[in-house]
């Protein structure tokens, strides 16, 4: 995979795009690698191989729903009753 700063493939895109013939293109900013370019025919292919079919959401670990209900904080807690000794009134 070739690397390129982007102000290079701002400057020289149409060599940037005709580079996708010889692989995913990466480009960098400020150093960072921010993105790549592929071709189409690599693209769709991506797209067909990472979709999620509905038996394995359905029989996979991650939880079905969003967890709405908020945090509760410490719960006060009375202290026990004493049960040994009945207390009369």
């Amino acid at each position: 995979m070739n690397s390129w700063h982007l102000q290079d493939a701002k400057a020289r895109f149409s060599e940037f795009l005709a580079a996708v013939t010889k692989g995913p293109q990466i480009v960098t900013w400020r150093g960072v690698e921010s993105a790549v370019l592929v071709s189409m025919e690599e693209w769709k292919r991506l797209q067909l191989v990472s979709r999620a079919h509905i038996k394995d959401l359905l029989l996979g670990d991650a939880p079905r729903i969003e967890v709405i209900v908020p945090r509760r904080g410490r719960w006060r807690r009375r202290p026990a009753l004493d049960f040994s000794e009945p207390q009369l009134k």
